[in-house]
């Protein structure tokens, strides 16, 4: 059968592939050599690797299998660059992604030019098929994905040095919100899954209806102030307000405190990417992971949102400066089907032991962000932009 070619107009997506790129790189600058090759632990990646996974993707999936005499920049690449797609070959352990002195942040580099010139070569002759177009749609929201986890990684980098440095002395802050109370939707039946034209990932597919039970949703977040009141009332100390698994978590890691919080001589102050400072009781917590977010729910006598819940209150809210913990586990929705081959390894595979998150963050791209998309993280993670709100 003969593919469908999608006409597009090549400068304006090559001027879209270049402003994505070129974002990765911005992202970057501020950083010395050395920032770039830190792994301080599994779940966070060097800034380098970063910069050549992305670039691995357009190489692999675009170039090499549909650019007709293209040569890779380097036969060793797929081995250190790819992530997790089990049928692309053998990769570095995620682990060892920080003992990767070679390649040099200045390879990587030239790694990218030369990707970008190939890229915008292929651009120029090709006449993009529907599933073609459709594979570098993909990439460049995944480069949009990695350079959200580029910031959550610079930050953990720089949090955890002793002399706590600055990324960036202009940051935005978070202050919290108008208190309008809670908003109450009524019970009925709800349409839950992505409905437009554009992008979207393939677990935001399945539109599908829900019959939800009468809740009300808090119209904003929690805030320092009031996370600072539940670990002043112990809640780091009573196992009642944990699930199991999370006071597990409270005992191994001897947690008191959101990540990036220190107590300082009996003062609470926290990282930030413009250094330590002290707590800004207004600004909206920051930096819990899904345990935490539970307990602090519990404390209060209320619970997380499901997130079908999530999505059919997003309208009379706002959202999209802390990525928001639901009570829902990360699960495909109704008529989900993988992809063949790697692309289908993309997100269906993680659909155990997740908890999604809804939402977007402050350094969430800008565009990539709707009420149907669905993250997703275990619980203990805390080094996302994650923030908490209430239900009753």
């Amino acid at each position: 059968m003969k593919e469908t070619a999608v006409k597009k107009d090549t400068q304006d997506l090559l001027a879209r592939y270049r402003k994505i790129r070129q974002h990765s790189e911005t992202i970057c600058r501020p950083l010395q050599t050395e920032d770039y090759v830190v792994q301080p632990i599994v779940d966070v990646s060097p800034p380098k690797w970063h910069l050549g996974h992305t670039t691995w993707f357009f190489e692999t999936f675009i170039l090499s299998p549909h650019f007709s005499g293209y040569k890779v920049f380097n036969t060793q690449y797929n081995f250190v660059f790819n992530s997790y797609y089990e049928s692309v070959g053998a990769r570095v352990v995620r682990t060892d992604r920080g003992n990767l002195s070679r390649p040099s942040v200045s390879d990587i580099y030239a790694y990218r030019a030369y990707v970008d010139q190939q890229m915008k070569d292929f651009l120029e002759k090709a006449v993009l098929s529907k599933q073609l177009y459709a594979v570098l749609e993909l990439g460049l929201n995944h480069e949009q994905q990695h350079q959200e986890l580029l910031l959550t990684d610079i930050k953990y980098i720089l949090g955890h040095n002793p002399l706590f440095p600055a990324y960036s002395k202009q940051q935005k802050v978070v202050l919290s919100q108008e208190d309008k109370g809670y908003i109450t939707l009524s019970e009925g039946i709800y349409e839950i899954g992505y409905n437009g034209t554009g992008f979207s990932f393939d677990n935001e597919s399945g539109r599908h209806k829900k019959y939800l039970e009468t809740f009300e949703i808090a119209s904003s977040l929690v805030t320092n102030s009031e996370y600072l009141e539940f670990i002043k009332e112990g809640g780091y100390e009573n196992f009642r307000y944990w699930h199991s698994e999370g006071w597990d978590w409270v005992k191994q890691q001897k947690a008191q405190a959101p990540l990036y919080w220190h107590l300082i001589e009996g003062s609470w102050k926290y990282y930030t990417f413009g250094g330590l400072t002290d707590i800004d009781p207004e600004q909206v917590v920051c930096h819990v992971n899904f345990y935490e977010a539970s307990a602090f729910a519990a404390w209060k006598g209320m619970r997380l949102p499901l997130e079908e819940e999530w999505e059919a209150a997003s309208g009379f809210f706002n959202w999209g400066e802390r990525w928001e913990w639901t009570a829902s586990a990360y699960l495909p929705y109704p008529r989900y089907t993988k992809e063949a081959g790697a692309i289908g390894e993309y997100n269906g595979k993680f659909m155990v032991n997740q908890m999604v998150l809804r939402g977007a963050s402050i350094v969430t791209p800008k565009g990539h962000s709707r009420t149907s998309y669905r993250n997703f993280f275990h619980p203990r993670h805390q080094w996302q932009f994650s923030g908490i709100r209430l239900v009753r």
